[in-house]
Protein backbone atom coordinates (compact mmCIF):
# COMPACT_ATOMS: atom_id res chain seq x y z
CA UNK A 1 0.00 0.00 0.00
CA UNK A 2 1.61 3.23 -1.21
CA UNK A 3 0.46 6.47 0.42
CA UNK A 4 1.61 9.81 -1.02
CA UNK A 5 0.47 12.99 0.72
CA UNK A 6 -0.51 15.60 -1.85
CA UNK A 7 -1.35 18.50 0.48
CA UNK A 8 -2.08 19.25 4.12
CA UNK A 9 -4.27 21.90 5.70
CA UNK A 10 -1.92 23.62 8.13
CA UNK A 11 -4.50 26.32 8.79
CA UNK A 12 -6.80 23.73 10.38
CA UNK A 13 -4.39 23.08 13.24
CA UNK A 14 -4.05 26.82 13.84
CA UNK A 15 -7.77 27.65 13.75
CA UNK A 16 -9.30 24.53 15.35
CA UNK A 17 -8.91 22.07 18.21
CA UNK A 18 -8.75 18.90 16.09
CA UNK A 19 -10.50 15.79 17.40
CA UNK A 20 -11.56 12.49 15.83
CA UNK A 21 -10.34 11.88 12.25
CA UNK A 22 -11.89 9.81 9.45
CA UNK A 23 -10.64 8.75 6.02
CA UNK A 24 -13.06 9.42 3.17
CA UNK A 25 -13.04 8.97 -0.58
CA UNK A 26 -13.86 11.73 -3.06
CA UNK A 27 -16.06 11.80 -6.15
CA UNK A 28 -13.83 13.37 -8.81
CA UNK A 29 -13.77 13.92 -12.54
CA UNK A 30 -10.90 12.82 -14.78
CA UNK A 31 -9.18 16.18 -14.97
CA UNK A 32 -9.49 16.64 -11.19
CA UNK A 33 -7.56 13.47 -10.35
CA UNK A 34 -4.87 14.41 -12.88
CA UNK A 35 -4.57 17.84 -11.28
CA UNK A 36 -4.37 16.25 -7.82
CA UNK A 37 -1.56 13.97 -8.96
CA UNK A 38 0.44 17.04 -10.01
CA UNK A 39 -0.17 18.56 -6.55
CA UNK A 40 -2.26 21.54 -7.63
CA UNK A 41 -4.61 21.52 -4.61
CA UNK A 42 -5.37 23.99 -1.81
CA UNK A 43 -7.39 23.01 1.29
CA UNK A 44 -6.80 26.28 3.17
CA UNK A 45 -10.41 27.47 3.43
CA UNK A 46 -12.11 24.12 2.88
CA UNK A 47 -14.76 22.66 5.15
CA UNK A 48 -17.28 19.81 5.15
CA UNK A 49 -21.04 20.36 5.25
CA UNK A 50 -23.86 17.83 5.49
CA UNK A 51 -26.80 18.09 3.11
CA UNK A 52 -29.48 15.50 2.56
CA UNK A 53 -27.75 12.83 4.63
CA UNK A 54 -24.51 13.16 2.63
CA UNK A 55 -21.23 14.94 3.32
CA UNK A 56 -19.90 17.51 0.85
CA UNK A 57 -16.49 19.20 0.62
CA UNK A 58 -16.77 22.97 0.09
CA UNK A 59 -14.12 25.57 -0.89
CA UNK A 60 -11.42 23.05 -1.80
CA UNK A 61 -9.50 24.46 -4.76
CA UNK A 62 -8.30 21.91 -7.31
CA UNK A 63 -6.68 23.86 -10.15
CA UNK A 64 -7.65 23.25 -13.75
CA UNK A 65 -5.55 20.62 -15.49
CA UNK A 66 -3.29 22.36 -18.03
CA UNK A 67 -3.54 19.63 -20.65
CA UNK A 68 -7.34 19.40 -20.26
CA UNK A 69 -9.74 20.64 -22.89
CA UNK A 70 -12.52 23.21 -22.63
CA UNK A 71 -14.60 20.58 -20.77
CA UNK A 72 -12.25 20.80 -17.76
CA UNK A 73 -13.69 20.93 -14.23
CA UNK A 74 -14.65 23.98 -12.18
CA UNK A 75 -11.84 24.54 -9.60
CA UNK A 76 -14.07 25.42 -6.61
CA UNK A 77 -16.93 23.00 -7.24
CA UNK A 78 -18.56 21.12 -4.36
CA UNK A 79 -17.35 17.51 -4.11
CA UNK A 80 -19.13 14.57 -2.49
CA UNK A 81 -17.35 12.57 0.21
CA UNK A 82 -17.63 8.79 0.17
CA UNK A 83 -18.22 7.14 3.55
CA UNK A 84 -20.35 4.30 4.87
CA UNK A 85 -23.89 5.35 5.76
CA UNK A 86 -23.34 4.49 9.44
CA UNK A 87 -20.21 6.66 9.60
CA UNK A 88 -22.04 9.57 7.99
CA UNK A 89 -24.90 9.33 10.51
CA UNK A 90 -22.46 9.26 13.45
CA UNK A 91 -20.50 12.25 12.17
CA UNK A 92 -23.62 14.31 11.44
CA UNK A 93 -25.03 13.59 14.92
CA UNK A 94 -21.74 14.58 16.59
CA UNK A 95 -21.65 17.78 14.55
CA UNK A 96 -25.22 18.63 15.59
CA UNK A 97 -25.12 17.74 19.29
CA UNK A 98 -21.65 19.00 20.21
CA UNK A 99 -21.50 22.02 17.90
CA UNK A 100 -18.46 20.74 16.04
CA UNK A 101 -17.43 21.37 12.44
CA UNK A 102 -15.64 19.08 10.02
CA UNK A 103 -12.44 20.26 8.37
CA UNK A 104 -10.17 18.47 5.91
CA UNK A 105 -6.67 17.85 7.26
CA UNK A 106 -4.86 16.29 4.32
CA UNK A 107 -5.42 14.99 0.81
CA UNK A 108 -3.42 11.97 -0.26
CA UNK A 109 -3.19 9.24 -2.87
CA UNK A 110 -3.59 5.72 -1.51
CA UNK A 111 -2.95 3.06 -4.15
CA UNK A 112 -3.79 5.60 -6.89
CA UNK A 113 -7.12 6.56 -5.24
CA UNK A 114 -7.61 10.07 -3.86
CA UNK A 115 -8.50 10.05 -0.16
CA UNK A 116 -9.11 12.90 2.22
CA UNK A 117 -8.65 12.87 5.98
CA UNK A 118 -11.37 14.91 7.69
CA UNK A 119 -11.63 15.69 11.39
CA UNK A 120 -14.28 16.82 13.82
CA UNK A 121 -12.99 20.10 15.20
CA UNK A 122 -13.96 22.93 17.52
CA UNK A 123 -13.00 26.49 16.60
CA UNK A 124 -10.28 28.17 18.65
CA UNK A 125 -10.76 31.54 20.26
CA UNK A 126 -8.18 34.28 19.72
CA UNK A 127 -6.62 33.73 23.15
CA UNK A 128 -6.21 30.00 22.38
CA UNK A 129 -4.30 30.87 19.21
CA UNK A 130 -2.04 33.25 21.14
CA UNK A 131 -1.40 30.60 23.78
CA UNK A 132 -0.40 28.08 21.09
CA UNK A 133 2.00 30.57 19.51
CA UNK A 134 3.58 31.39 22.89
CA UNK A 135 3.99 27.69 23.71
CA UNK A 136 5.65 27.03 20.35
CA UNK A 137 8.01 30.00 20.73
CA UNK A 138 9.06 28.93 24.23
CA UNK A 139 9.78 25.40 23.02
CA UNK A 140 11.96 26.79 20.21
CA UNK A 141 13.78 29.07 22.64
CA UNK A 142 14.40 26.17 25.07
CA UNK A 143 15.75 24.02 22.23
CA UNK A 144 18.07 26.85 21.14
CA UNK A 145 19.39 27.36 24.69
CA UNK A 146 19.95 23.62 25.18
CA UNK A 147 21.81 23.44 21.88
CA UNK A 148 24.06 26.33 22.92
CA UNK A 149 24.81 24.68 26.27
CA UNK A 150 25.70 21.37 24.66
CA UNK A 151 27.94 23.16 22.18
CA UNK A 152 29.75 25.02 24.99
CA UNK A 153 30.63 21.85 26.96
CA UNK A 154 32.00 19.92 24.00
CA UNK A 155 34.70 22.50 23.27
Amino acid sequence: MVVKTVTTNRKAYHNYHVGETVEAGLVLTGTEIKSIRTGMVNLGDAYVRSEGGELWLWNAHIARYDAGSYTSHEPMRVRKLLLHRKEIRELISKMAEKGLTMVPLRLYLKDSLAKIEVALARGKKLYDKRETIIRRETALEMARVMKERRGGRER
